[in-house]
């Protein structure tokens, strides 16, 4: 059996002073090595979320700049289709215009043509007919 004597009170204090000194030695410097661990996590936490804003942030931005891009882009190839298209039509009327004004000359040329073989044919007429006369008749007209 126990028995309770003065040695109660020594173990109760020595009990005490050990609880203090395990306090004072391993406990506390666990704490604070916990709670700096603790502040670490945190601070690394808040700075991952800042980053992921950041990175969110700047994604959104350069998917804007691609839409921004890619819109430009459009409007400058239709801007180029169209200006060349006005380029074709340019062409093309220009094209037709030295046709026409060619065919012109041509037919105003070929008129040329006509009434000079016209007025040879017709000086050569006379001859031709006594010729074909001659022939058919046997003797000069």
């Amino acid at each position: 059996m126990v028995k309770i004597d003065s040695s109660v009170f020594i173990q109760i204090v020595n009990f005490l002073f050990l609880i203090w000194v395990s306090n004072n030695i391993l406990y506390k410097p666990i704490r604070n090595i916990l709670v700096k661990r603790k502040e670490k996590i945190t601070n690394l936490e808040h700075r991952i979320e800042i980053l992921n804003k950041d990175a969110k942030d700047k994604n959104e931005a350069f998917e804007q700049g691609i839409k921004v891009a890619r819109s430009k882009g459009i409007k400058e190839k239709g801007m180029a289709l169209a200006e060349a298209s006005d380029k074709e039509k340019k062409i093309i009327e220009s094209i037709n215009n030295k046709a026409q004004a060619d065919l012109v000359k041509v037919r105003e040329k070929i008129k040329k043509e006509a009434v000079a073989v016209s007025k040879s044919l017709q000086q050569e007429v006379d001859t031709f007919a006594a010729a074909i006369g001659k022939k058919i008749l046997g003797r000069v007209i």
